[in-house]
């Protein structure tokens, strides 16, 4: 199935070279490219990509805007922000917002490629370059926090379990491995704490353990 790619970014010369990168790629379609959040969103809107490459700092409607006006809209296209800056405040706030993880643009045009394919594919995506640091910010933002008891009280063991691992950044495999368990087993888990916590993907599963302080970096 071909995964069909919509480019927004303020500066044509990266528009024009994302397009170049991945229309080089198997199995993905550019489909469009916006140059500020506004023409994003009405893009999302018509076209309907599977996934988005939404840059933050652009003019008007920014790409923080626009991630959580496209999620409001309960559309299933998927946001991947890309950015210069690894420790972007907006970054934390995007993947808040709902969207499905983050790049830097320096990413290889291979690595930028299997991105877009794993989150196509529902699952989340961080930098691993940033993910420690990531995970270490929303720790610190949310230190004085309290597990949230309420909302934990919803899990079984082995969900909450699953969730610590997910937190951890473990695939599906590992934390099979980790809990001796069938990946499939793993994979209901992981949809069953999506639904039960009202997230939209891993990456806010991770978010929600670390800001409610289930899980701890270290």
């Amino acid at each position: 199935m071909t995964i069909r790619v919509l480019i927004a970014d303020d500066q044509a010369l990266v528009r024009d070279g994302l397009t170049v990168l991945l229309r080089a790629q198997p199995g993905i379609e550019v489909v469009a490219a916006a140059a500020d959040g506004a023409a994003a969103e009405n893009l999302t809107a018509t076209l309907h990509p599977d996934v988005v490459l939404m840059d933050i700092r652009m003019p008007g409607i920014d790409g923080l805007e626009a991630t959580a006006r496209i999620v409001a809209s309960g559309a299933p296209t998927r946001v991947i922000v890309l950015t210069t800056y690894d420790l972007d405040e907006y970054v934390f706030r995007a993947l808040r917002a709902g969207a499905s993880g983050f790049l830097l643009k320096d990413t290889p045009a291979q690595a930028l490629a299997e991105g877009i394919r794993t989150v196509a594919r529902g699952d989340a995506l961080l930098a691993p370059s940033v993910t420690r640091r990531l995970l270490d910010e929303f720790a610190r933002l949310g230190a004085r926090a309290r597990p949230d008891h309420a909302a934990l009280r919803q899990l079984t063991e082995r969900e909450t379990q699953v969730l610590e691992l997910i937190a951890r950044g473990l695939s599906n495999a590992e934390i099979a491995d980790s809990l001796v368990i069938a990946e499939e087993t793993v994979k209901t888990h992981v949809g069953r704490i999506l639904a039960k916590l009202h997230l939209r993907d891993r990456t806010q599963a991770a978010i929600f353990a670390y800001e409610t302080g289930l899980a701890t970096p270290g």
